[in-house]
């Protein structure tokens, strides 16, 4: 299942997720992949959800990971490689004498 959310994800806000997943849930749904690339905001709210899906061998995968988002994800489940990969620098070719 893939989830977009935007703005502010923090107690107020986090409801429909909640609701939203805990239905997911039911319906036998393993996988979340929640893209976070227009949050500008989250708390302990959003936390917690995640860390309930992922209980029960459910998986989540972050992408667009923004500023705010990797806070959140830093503060509950330390260092870890980036979400984002790198693209692989082009070799530079010597052309010419002594080449």
């Amino acid at each position: 299942m893939r989830v977009e959310l935007h703005g502010e994800v923090d107690h107020y806000s986090a409801g429909p997720l909640r609701v939203l997943l805990a239905a997911a849930s039911t319906l036998g749904h393993r996988r979340l992949v929640l893209d976070t690339s227009r949050v500008t905001f989250a708390d302990s709210a959003l936390l917690r959800i995640l860390t309930d899906w992922t209980e029960h061998g459910r998986r989540l995968r972050l992408t667009g990971v923004t500023p705010a988002m990797e806070r959140l994800r830093a503060a509950a489940w330390g260092a870890s490689p980036p979400t984002a990969r790198r693209r692989a620098r082009p070799r530079r070719e010597t052309v010419g004498e002594g080449a």
